[in-house]
C-alpha cells in the first residue's frame, strides 16, 4: 500500500534537486524589535538544513 507524505513535513520543508533539505530561517516569528536589522536581513528566504538534522526530516518525510 502506498503511504501518504506527512502533511506537516510537506508544509515546512522542500528538497533541492541534489536531495538537500531547505527550510525557513529561524527566529522571525516574534520579538522583532530585539533583533538587529542585520540579523533580519540575513534571515530572509530559505536556508539549507545541516545534514544531521536533514536525515531526521527525510526519514520522517518518507516513512523510513
Amino acid at each position: 500500500m502506498k503511504l501518504k507524505t506527512k502533511s506537516s513535513a510537506k508544509k515546512r520543508f522542500r528538497f533541492t534537486a541534489s536531495g538537500l533539505v531547505k527550510t525557513g530561517q529561524c527566529g522571525k516569528r516574534h520579538n522583532m524589535r530585539k533583533r538587529s536589522n542585520k540579523m533580519l536581513r540575513n534571515a530572509r528566504g530559505m536556508t539549507l538544513m545541516h545534514q544531521s538534522d536533514a536525515k531526521k526530516v527525510t526519514d520522517y518525510y518518507f516513512h523510513v
